[in-house]
């Protein structure tokens, strides 16, 4: 089975992913924990990693089960077909959001802005990225399999 990704609505991810999770629908939200300042006070929360998306593993004839979930607005396509996510990428994801050193940056100084690079080290070390933008503080790569645009500190 493959893994697709799926668009939601807003605020919806976790939602969603409960949902379909109660469909039968292998679901990930990958969540992070941030720290919001409230107006009284400073709070610890989950949050997803990437907005509006999750992912789903399903067979090819059951995608449209992910319709009954209200929060679900459609796939993402990718080159006009449906986004497919390779299973190594998802269980990077995972391991990293497991890891000790999530907080990993990744320096890129002698890229120019249009070149495909490999990335050597951090969380999504051995994938293949475009380099979309360079600035004073930060990288702004294209992540050519998940479509997904990353921005990582520069040392």
């Amino acid at each position: 089975m493959k893994w697709y990704v799926v668009y939601t609505k807003p605020k919806w991810k976790k939602r969603a992913a409960k949902q379909l999770t109660k469909f039968g629908v292998n679901c990930y939200c990958p969540l992070i924990k941030k720290t919001q300042q409230r107006s009284d006070r400073k709070i610890r929360v989950e949050v997803p990693l990437f907005n509006h998306y999750i992912f789903v593993q399903l067979a090819e004839k059951d995608r449209n089960i992910i319709f009954n979930s209200p929060g679900v607005v459609r796939y993402l396509f990718w080159l006009g077909t449906h986004a497919v996510v390779k299973d190594k990428e998802i269980e990077t994801i995972k391991e990293w959001l497991t890891s000790d050193d999530s907080a990993t940056e990744i320096s890129v100084m002698q890229y120019q802005i249009g070149q495909k690079i490999k990335l050597d080290s951090g969380p999504f070390c051995e994938q293949n990225a475009f380099v979309k933008d360079i600035t004073k503080t930060h990288y702004v790569l294209i992540l050519e399999s998940l479509g997904y645009v990353l921005k990582v500190k520069n040392k």
